[in-house]
């Protein structure tokens, strides 16, 4: 079973920077599509930046230049570098991953999801 668990979370004021990292569990993640998401507006979880299978990464436009998302290895899940924080960006973050790839940006096509690390920023 695949278990991931994130970490990194925390307050910074506008302008700061964080870096969340997802540890990974039960499986390599070579081939895996991972990726991370927030609560949108409604309150659905939205896509942030994600990896597709050939290693292709995608990006909200909200964060486009800002967020970078990262692996180290096949063993390990995504990092998210997140520069100029603003507090839109305020939310609990979450990594998740699938074997399956369909659509990296879309939450319900991933079957395996952390519990989530708070983010704030203030303003």
């Amino acid at each position: 079973t695949t278990q991931l668990m994130e970490s990194g979370g925390g307050s910074v004021q506008a302008g700061g920077s964080l870096t969340l990292s997802c540890s990974a569990s039960g499986s390599t993640f070579g081939t895996f599509c991972m990726g991370w998401f927030r609560p949108g507006p409604g309150k659905e979880r939205e896509g942030v930046a994600a990896f597709d299978s050939d290693g292709t990464a995608r990006y909200a436009d909200s964060v486009k230049g800002r967020f970078t998302i990262s692996q180290d290895n096949a063993k390990s899940g995504p990092s998210l570098q997140m520069n100029s924080l603003k507090p839109e960006d305020t939310a609990v973050y979450y990594c998740a991953a699938d074997d399956a790839c369909i659509a990296p940006m879309i939450p319900v096509y991933y079957t395996y999801w952390g519990q989530g690390t708070q983010v704030t920023v203030s303003s």
